[in-house]
């Protein structure tokens, strides 16, 4: 009997743990809103070869920022106009970068 109670309580385990989802970590969602923006942007007829900032900071994530740069880096990615003033001025400490096709290229 106790045989088939363990039994039952490791299956049930098992079942249970599948179904469980893991919410996506905060760099998830500031990677997946960075990219959406970009996309949006594009869509929008934007023209990102500048490597403009395009969520300065982020709406839910208000400690990052999104940043278009190219890869490898040019010397525009450098021009404080081009870069997200939320991220040089230290009101945000995260950012993700994109290239201006969208492409993820890195976040910190």
């Amino acid at each position: 009997m106790k045989k088939i109670i363990w039994t039952i309580f490791l299956i049930g385990t098992i079942a249970i743990s599948g179904c469980v989802q893991k919410a996506p970590s905060e760099l998830e969602r500031a990677k997946a809103a960075c990219i959406n923006a970009c996309k949006k942007a594009l869509a929008e007829g934007q023209d990102l070869s500048a490597g403009p900032c395009l969520l300065n900071p982020m709406d839910e994530l208000p400690n990052w920022v999104c940043d278009v740069a190219h890869e490898p880096r040019e010397a525009t990615d450098n021009l404080p106009e081009n870069q997200c003033s939320a991220y040089r001025e230290g009101k945000a400490s995260h950012f993700v970068e994109v290239d201006p096709s969208c492409n993820f290229i890195r976040a910190i």
